[in-house]
């Protein structure tokens, strides 16, 4: 099902909608502020392998990233964040980064996995904000690549829903995506590192 959202003024009964699928286990596609991403509801482990297997990827193995609705959700998934990152992230989101945390003992639960780290991201882009709220907990997210050794990003919504409409159960069309990925801050260390220069300028 492809379905119009406008970030402005998004349709209750559509984001209500997308937020019941999640809520049931389903895949959704999604504008961020950056690229358009594929995502499931966190809590649903099935959901989660489907979306490795459409990628490709062992479920274990691959980094997928969070998205939050805010920064509340922190501690249910990381271990405590210096004072410093607290500021960093407050900083700059929400916006295009994906900041690298120590993950708690939840996710390696959530991922069936040993992992030991996780993304967080936080979109300026009222669509999946609003539907991460009606949710009520984080969904999981990877951005859709082309295949074309050009353009790394699959930027119409329209093609996006041609190439998964057999795979995922809605996407969504908010409007044209960007070619550009989040920039990745990596906050494991010392000091926070940025580890991918993309579309977001890190304000300090």
């Amino acid at each position: 099902m492809l379905i119009k959202i406008y970030a402005d003024n998004p349709s209750e009964k559509h984001l209500n909608k997308v937020a019941e699928i999640l809520n049931e286990g389903g895949l959704i596609i999604y504008p961020t502020d950056t690229v358009y991403g594929m995502g499931c509801d966190l809590k649903n482990h099935r959901a989660i392998e489907k979306v490795a297997r459409i990628k490709g990827v062992d479920p274990s193995k691959f980094d997928f990233s969070v998205i939050f609705h805010d920064l509340s959700h922190l501690s249910e998934y990381t271990k405590q964040v210096s004072n410093d990152v607290f500021k960093l992230m407050k900083k700059n989101l929400p916006g295009p980064f994906t900041f690298i945390l120590h993950a708690n003992s939840q996710v390696p639960k959530i991922f069936k996995t040993k992992k030991k780290t996780i993304g967080i991201r936080i979109p300026d882009n009222n669509i999946v904000f609003e539907i991460v709220r009606r949710l009520g907990r984080p969904i999981l997210t990877t951005s859709i690549h082309d295949p074309d050794d050009v353009i790394e990003y699959t930027t119409d919504p329209e093609l996006i829903f041609e190439k998964y409409r057999d795979k995922v159960d809605i996407v969504i069309d908010g409007g044209f995506g960007k070619n550009e990925a989040s920039t990745v801050i990596d906050c494991t260390g010392d000091e926070p590192l940025v580890i991918r220069e993309g579309l977001g300028q890190i304000r300090s």
